[in-house]
């Protein structure tokens, strides 16, 4: 005989074959499992039915009757049905063979997702650290509900308007976390700092560097925005252009690290860049205590990393969603081949999430708290620019509105599960 049980692990559905004449057992990891239901014909054989937010598997399974626990150690001291038939004539309970392997399954799997959490390169306390550190350098913005936005998609939704940041978007936390973190750090060896960007990082850092008294040089791809470029002159950055896209300009400004003694700032994967992205998770949740979902926007996934971790610690119930552009659908890609790969770029309305390859560090800490992620086209996003500046007054650009660009009706996530 085998046993399946299925059982939630820390947001992760898992998927045990117990095999009750031996003391072997398997497991599978089922990710963004959503429902599942059994579906027997009149022979006795059944199809275990598994929705994923990523689509729908089956799993055929002969003469099975089914049973609903609600933990795995429920299941081990519940009696199953011993002759699994259609008209059962007898019950008794599992062997205690398989009984041991279950438990033993499920405190292993405990154990590695403890170790895999503890290797994590940032964790709550990285977070708690950079809310104390960069208060009073960032605005605090508070969330508040759309009611225009909440009657055309079918739920609350609050907005919380990081556009409103001096340089105008979240990445000043993390670039006045990573800036005065180096400055323990470094001391006076700090030559500068540099960075490649699309331009918000690029505006944060040279914002905050200038505000801390530390150089810095950032450089940025051919199609980053005029204005954004023409910003950052302002506030006494070096600007070099260089490179079709980001990942071209940083390779370019690796070779200035070596050449100059710079210190590169990763507007997406360093440590304190995530730690730093974390605090919006955390204000999130003080301003919205009963939140169900929280969905980010997706680039080189330092914000969703950060965000998720923060919410998953605080609130460990609610949903993550992460929204990118179909055009650069680089964390997908990454979730796919379970590591970052690069993706090919086209231009899109969302440039500020055009990353070709998510960052290894964020990946690593996303995939453990991220519930999914969804694509978002050119039009929604478009859609989603106009709906603001109709319903809020709000001139966000494209890849700010991508989350909401996900939610309109018709999008990825105008579905039941998240509506009501």
């Amino acid at each position: 005989r085998e046993i399946l049980v299925l059982y939630l692990e820390r947001h992760t559905w898992y998927c045990s074959f117990i095999h009750t004449s031996s003391t072997k057992g398997s497991q599978r990891m089922i990710p963004n499992l959503r429902l599942c239901k059994l579906v027997r014909n009149s022979s006795g054989r059944a199809t275990l039915s598994m929705f994923l937010s990523t689509g729908r598997t089956s799993l055929s399974v002969s003469n099975c009757k089914s049973r609903r626990f609600s933990s795995p150690t429920t299941a081990a001291n519940s009696k199953l049905e011993k002759d699994p038939v259609p008209v059962p004539t007898s019950t008794s309970t599992p062997t205690a063979t398989a009984m041991e392997t279950l438990e033993e399954s499920v405190l292993a799997n405990k154990k590695k997702l403890k170790k895999e959490l503890e290797d994590l390169p940032v964790d709550y306390s990285d977070v708690s650290r950079a809310r104390v550190a960069i208060q009073g350098g960032v605005r605090r913005t508070e969330c508040f509900k759309s009611y225009f936005l909440s009657e055309l998609i079918g739920a609350n939704i609050y907005l919380k308007p990081e556009f409103q940041q001096f340089t105008g978007s979240f990445k000043e936390r993390g670039a006045r976390n990573a800036i005065l973190h180096l400055m323990r750090e470094k001391g006076s060896s700090l030559k500068g700092v540099i960075a490649a960007s699309a331009g918000n990082h690029a505006l944060a850092l040279a914002y905050h560097g200038r505000e801390l008294g530390v150089p810095v040089t950032v450089v940025m791809p051919k199609v980053a925005p005029l204005a954004k470029v023409d910003k950052c002159r302002k506030f006494d950055a070096r600007i070099i252009i260089e490179g079709a896209h980001i990942g071209e300009s940083k390779s370019y400004a690796e070779t200035l690290v070596k050449k100059e003694g710079l210190t590169y700032v990763n507007g997406y994967d360093d440590p304190p860049i995530i730690a730093g992205a974390g605090t919006i998770g955390v204000e999130i949740v003080e301003d919205v205590p009963d939140v169900d979902v929280v969905v980010v926007p997706v680039g080189g996934a330092g914000l969703i990393a950060g965000v998720s971790l923060a919410v998953k610690t605080l609130k460990p119930e609610c949903k993550v969603i992460g929204v990118e552009p179909a055009f650069c659908a680089s964390y997908t890609e990454a979730l796919k081949a379970n590591k970052p790969v690069p993706v090919g770029v086209q231009n899109t309305l969302a440039d500020g999430l055009a990353v070709p390859m998510v960052g290894s560090h964020a990946f690593e800490v996303a995939r453990h708290y991220v519930d999914e992620c969804v694509l978002v086209s050119e039009k929604q996003i478009s859609l989603a620019v106009l709906r603001l500046i109709e319903n809020e007054k709000f001139v966000v650009e494209g890849g700010g509105c991508s989350g909401l660009a996900a939610l309109l009706p018709g999008s990825a996530l105008d579905r039941l599960d998240v509506k009501g």
